[in-house]
């Protein structure tokens, strides 16, 4: 009997999600999924991490699947309470579900438990059998490096330029306070170099993926792995599968398609990260321009309009690299 193949996803919020509920309908697969924190914030009182709740919340069938983000069934009483208090701008939804959440993980933090062990709890309480990692226990926060001050400030968290001002603030750059002292944690990097094969989500090249990159030691893991890495590309045509990769990319000077990201992340034979490149059967027209770049690749749906059309593009991934994983 075979052993079952080892899976280490790299994954933002709710790309990352979706893409993961149609990867676990695969048999003989052991998933270790990590995660993207440096969007994490701290409001109200506790610490809010909006990647992995979504991962988790997905994972346990409990997210709200129209809103898109936290839960299903939810109530507002205490935030409706908290307005009474504070008499400010409430720009950062939180419901009552949601919020027990934090306020666990809060209490959890401050009695000296690490975030991934906060973390393993709620995948315990929920039943999910992935392994689920936060790419780091330190605190780091996305700073967005505004154009021009906004009320006198410089740069602002992303959560607040992304969910307050609907990224209508003009931007320069990105970067993550606290990143250079961050590093991976526990079971990280082994997640990463004692797998079969890695794969890049499609999750936010930029502040999703890339801030997992940016933590010291991440990138070296997946450069030197042994395993084979292949992506999936969060855009199609020249706008994203979920979320606003469009907007990130544009801050840099990128322009939006397939191609694009796969130059952001390179080719591992060219000083790259990936081995294959997986783009929407519909930029398949563009198919001559990745291989250029020294990248497998094939074009397929990547709707994620269920967890079955999810599962096919899955597999397509993993079939690009099977033969080259040597699995």
């Amino acid at each position: 009997m075979n052993p079952p193949m080892r899976i280490t996803v790299l994954a933002g919020g709710v790309g990352g999600a979706r893409f993961l509920k149609g990867l676990r309908k695969i048999q003989d697969v052991e998933i270790s999924v990590v995660v993207n924190n440096a969007d994490d914030i701290s409001m109200y009182g506790v610490r809010i991490c909006p990647d992995l709740d979504s991962i988790i919340y997905n994972l346990a069938g409990v997210s709200d699947l129209v809103r898109g983000w936290g839960r299903a069934d939810e109530t507002w009483q205490i935030q409706a309470e908290l307005a009474r208090y504070t008499a400010t701008e409430t720009w950062f939804n939180l419901g009552d579900k949601d919020f027990a959440t934090h306020i666990h993980r809060s209490f959890a933090l401050n009695q000296g438990s690490m975030l991934h062990e906060v973390v393993a709890q709620q995948c315990a309480t929920w039943g999910i059998a992935q392994n689920i990692l936060p790419a780091t226990n330190d605190q780091i926060e996305t700073q967005v490096i505004l154009k021009e001050p906004f009320e006198g400030r410089s740069s602002i968290h992303f959560q607040e330029w992304w969910v307050r001002h609907r990224a209508k603030l003009a931007a320069t750059a990105f970067e993550i306070s606290g990143i250079e002292e961050a590093r991976p944690a526990p079971g990280v990097i082994e997640a990463i170099t004692d797998c079969d094969i890695v794969i890049f989500a499609p999750s936010n090249p930029i502040v999703s993926i890339g801030s997992i990159l940016q933590i010291p030691g991440v990138r070296e893991a997946v450069v030197h792995t042994d395993a084979t890495v292949v992506g999936i590309s969060p855009i199609i045509g020249s706008s994203p599968l979920l979320g606003m990769a469009d907007v990130c990319m544009s801050v840099l000077g990128l322009s939006t398609s397939s191609v694009s990201v796969a130059k952001v992340y390179g080719s591992r034979g060219n000083n790259g990260l990936l081995d294959g490149w997986l783009i929407a059967d519909s930029d398949s027209n563009r198919l001559a321009e990745v291989a250029d770049l020294g990248l497998l690749t094939a074009a397929v749906p990547l709707l994620m309009s269920d967890d079955n059309a999810t599962l096919a593009m899955a597999e397509a991934a993993i079939g690009l690299v099977m033969k080259e994983a040597a699995i």
